[in-house]
């Protein structure tokens, strides 16, 4: 069957109209375009758990700040329907900033998770989990999705979608799909398309980073302050500016205790101007007291 693009909300609901009087279960896969094979794992899951399956595309300007590389963000368009295609999934919806933000940026309603969107990547980034929740909610709210599926390679932001999700009381179910990486440990990222050959085999460090700490978190190590020092500067020493590496519960996505047993490692670190993401979940079964 052909991809449907979908560029309107009225086209959408009668799409969404047509599908549930099937009797058939939908599963959206937002993004924000120039897919990858991390994105079209999202959409193999959620084809083998759903009966229909949506995509969006869209660069959402209310998660970039002042700076940040909204501008230059890869817009593939072309390339994301044919890959789509070969996806088999069934539509993509590619609506405007105009048909989102009607009333503008300024003035458009936000949605904020208090206290967890301000950690980690929000402490850098203000306003960007404000910016993720906001439009999230909205695509929510227009489709109408049994089941929704985002990749963990940004956990924090999966954690406060599921939270939105359950505090709202929104009867959709989040899936969080595994992380893809090249041969060399590299999470998939849009935005590795900034790195030249050789920074993308730099760039495995972080990866390689994190799986070192997490082996000592894993044998017991309980001083974190310590062993995310480490990890920045073994960041450094390869040639990344770090912005963070910190441990936290999986459970709370709060600083985590001595004591506690599923972990996350989460870091942050910038490449030349690249800004890169990744994390580790780590689960401490022995040699704890």
């Amino acid at each position: 069957m052909a991809l449907v693009q979908i560029t309107t909300a009225t086209e959408l609901a009668s799409l969404r109209q047509q599908w549930r009087s099937e009797g058939r279960s939908l599963g959206l896969v937002p993004t924000m375009g120039n897919l990858h094979a991390g994105h079209l794992s999202l959409v193999q899951e959620a084809k083998s758990q759903c009966a229909a399956v949506l995509a969006t595309i869209f660069v959402n300007p209310l998660q970039f700040g002042p700076n940040e590389d909204f501008a230059r963000y890869p817009r593939t368009l072309a390339a994301d329907l044919q890959a789509l295609t070969a996806a088999g999934c069934d539509a993509v919806f590619t609506p405007t900033v105009a048909m989102l933000y009607p009333a503008g940026l300024e003035q458009h309603t936000l949605i904020s998770v208090p206290r967890l969107s301000a950690l980690y990547c929000g402490k850098s980034r203000p306003g960007h989990f404000d910016g993720v929740c906001t439009v999230v909610n909205s695509l929510f709210n227009m489709t109408q999705p049994d089941a929704a599926f985002f990749g963990l390679k940004d956990y924090q932001q999966f954690f406060l979608l599921r939270k939105m999700v359950a505090d709202l009381h929104m009867p959709v179910r989040l899936i969080g799909v595994p992380t893809v990486r090249e041969a060399s440990g590299l999470a998939l990222s849009s935005r590795n398309g900034y790195l030249s050959t050789a920074q993308k085999q730099q760039a495995a460090a972080l990866y390689r980073t994190l799986t070192g700490a997490a082996g000592e978190l894993s044998a017991g190590a309980d001083d974190y302050a310590a062993l995310c020092r480490r990890a920045e500067q073994a960041l450094r020493d390869t040639g990344f500016v770090p912005d963070y590496v910190e441990i936290a519960s999986q459970h709370s996505l709060l600083p985590a205790a001595p004591e506690e047993r599923s972990l996350v490692l989460l870091a942050a670190a910038w490449l030349d101007k690249t800004r890169l993401i990744d994390n580790i979940l780590v689960e401490r079964t022995g040699g704890l007291p």
